[in-house]
């Protein structure tokens, strides 16, 4: 009889409820008599243990959760002493839960002219962001205005929209959301808007104001990667490989029925226009370092051989230490140097690169620049001619001298310009390498010259070159701001001078 009456009073004694709640996870309620919450316990579906902390009879999670996560919540109470002989000493009361979720109603809306454009969710929302900029509201609402007034095809727009129920929840995965005024047809918005900066692996998306009906944008100039069909009236580009030309800029071109709305000016046009951003000049420096066109060595994080490995630290360069190739290097050589900014050292071992590639020679990091770039660093192709310095000094006697390889391998006396033609001071990267040519101009007194079958120069400033040219003696000022040299020494010094050599001319 008495085992049957604690039974009994163990069925009949007041126990802690657990109920959900509008803002908490959930609501624990310990009736009178019932005791104290002792323990609270809340986990996943696999079994993990979820922070919590209970405050005011609710229980708040103390880390941001999932939306649509099952969990357990377990409470334990432990009843008075007086009372535990009869109803036991503790109770557990076991409640599972399911975070609130919600989902954008529409991707794609038609707003009268004069109406708010308003974006709804299938349930209220606490937390929202719009295009990256995050609202917190005091209460929770089921639609969320935009700030933007349809006032005909020219506030045709999108934007990309995530948001929670909860203040505690994670962010929804985030949709593109689109609007056209009513009555608007064969129109498109492109996210991201035309005239902004474009990744060059980051996804494109069309939508239009009316089903597709087999449309297909053509994409210019070509790049790596492929449409896909979102949904009835979006598609999207999305790029494979090295994507996009880096530092480029691309073009999508519509058929003819079609219209585009550039948001932020609500100009209507045929074509779409973005510039690719560009690959960072500190992994610019680091491959050319790598690959032997610069005389510095860069070491630091192995970066995997694949175009988007190679894509990836171009846009975020890995972090890493540069030091000189060689023991002994020119101070003058030395000071050119800046890690991680445009500079004169970096330009003029681009140059090379650009023309032992065949490229334009301009010593601008262009989408041609970086594929070679790419594509010599995953072959594991180095430069194995060297890297050379000229430096001229105008100190009579005037000499030049060639540094190769950490030292210097040739020096000669020659002549620079005379002071009614001085050779400009300063360093200067060669722009024309040829070994024989006409030179022409006009003397100090108008009169002109022209002198076929020079040989062996190196252009480095304007008309200014180094090159043979016969005189009765070398070592003074005698040209017309050129650099002369012996026919032997300028036939010596002339394969250590290809175009991108810097040529210091010190007074």
């Amino acid at each position: 009889m008495a085992g049957a009456a604690g039974v009994a009073a163990r069925l009949a004694w007041p126990a802690p409820r657990i109920t959900t709640s509008a803002d908490a996870l959930v609501r624990i309620s310990v009736p009178r008599f019932a005791g104290r919450v002792v323990r609270v316990r809340v986990l996943t579906r696999p079994g993990a243990a979820v922070p919590v902390t209970l405050r005011g009879g609710e229980l708040w999670p103390q880390r941001r959760l999932p939306q649509a996560a099952r969990l357990l919540v377990e409470v334990t109470v432990r009843r008075p002493s007086w009372a535990g002989w009869v109803a036991g000493a503790t109770v557990q009361e076991h409640f599972q839960v399911i975070t609130p979720s919600l989902h954008v109603r529409s991707r794609l809306l038609h707003v009268r002219t004069g109406a708010p454009v308003a974006i709804g969710f299938d349930t209220a929302a606490q937390v929202v962001s719009l295009d990256g900029t995050v609202q917190r509201r005091s209460r929770p609402a089921p639609v969320v205005q935009t700030g933007v007034v349809a006032r005909g095809v020219q506030v045709a727009g999108s934007v990309e929209v995530a948001a929670a129920p909860r203040p505690w929840e994670l962010l929804s995965s985030p949709v593109r959301v689109s609007w056209f005024p009513v009555g608007v047809s064969r129109a498109v918005v492109a996210s991201p808007a035309p005239g902004t900066k474009l990744a060059p692996d980051q996804k494109l998306t069309l939508t239009f104001s009316s089903p597709l009906g087999g449309v297909t944008p053509r994409i210019q100039p070509g790049a790596s990667g492929a449409w896909r069909i979102v949904d009835d009236h979006s598609v999207a580009f999305e790029p494979a490989g090295l994507g996009y030309p880096l530092g480029g800029s691309l073009r999508i071109v519509l058929p003819k029925t079609l219209r585009a709305v550039l948001p932020a000016t609500g100009k209507v046009v045929t074509a779409l226009q973005w510039q690719v951003a560009s690959g960072s000049t500190l992994r610019l420096q680091e491959l050319l370092a790598q690959l032997h066109w610069l005389p510095l060595r860069w070491t630091g994080a192995t970066v995997g051989r694949t175009p988007a490995a190679q894509l990836g630290a171009a846009i975020s360069a890995p972090r890493g230490a540069f030091a000189w190739r060689y023991p002994h290097v020119p101070k003058e050589l030395r000071a050119l140097w800046a890690p991680g900014s445009a500079n004169l050292l970096t330009r003029a071992a681009l140059m090379r690169f650009e023309d032992a590639h065949g490229l334009p020679v301009d010593g601008v990091p262009g989408p041609a620049v970086w594929r070679a770039l790419f594509a010599d660093t995953i072959a594991g192709r180095l430069n194995v001619e060297g890297y050379s310095y000229v430096l001229v000094h105008e100190t009579v006697p005037e000499t030049l001298a060639v540094w190769h390889n950490g030292a210097f391998v040739t020096t000669s006396p020659g002549n620079t310009g005379i002071p009614q033609a001085p050779t400009a001071t300063g360093t200067y990267p060669v722009f024309e390498h040829i070994p024989v040519g006409t030179m022409s101009g006009t003397n100090p007194n108008d009169s002109h010259y022209n002198d076929p079958g020079v040989r062996w120069i190196s252009y480095f400033h304007g008309g200014d070159a180094i090159h043979a040219f016969y005189r009765a003696s070398y070592g003074s000022p005698q040209s017309l701001g050129c650099v002369e040299l012996p026919a032997s020494a300028a036939q010596e010094v002339w394969p250590y001078t290809p175009v991108g050599t810097l040529v210091t001319v010190e007074a």
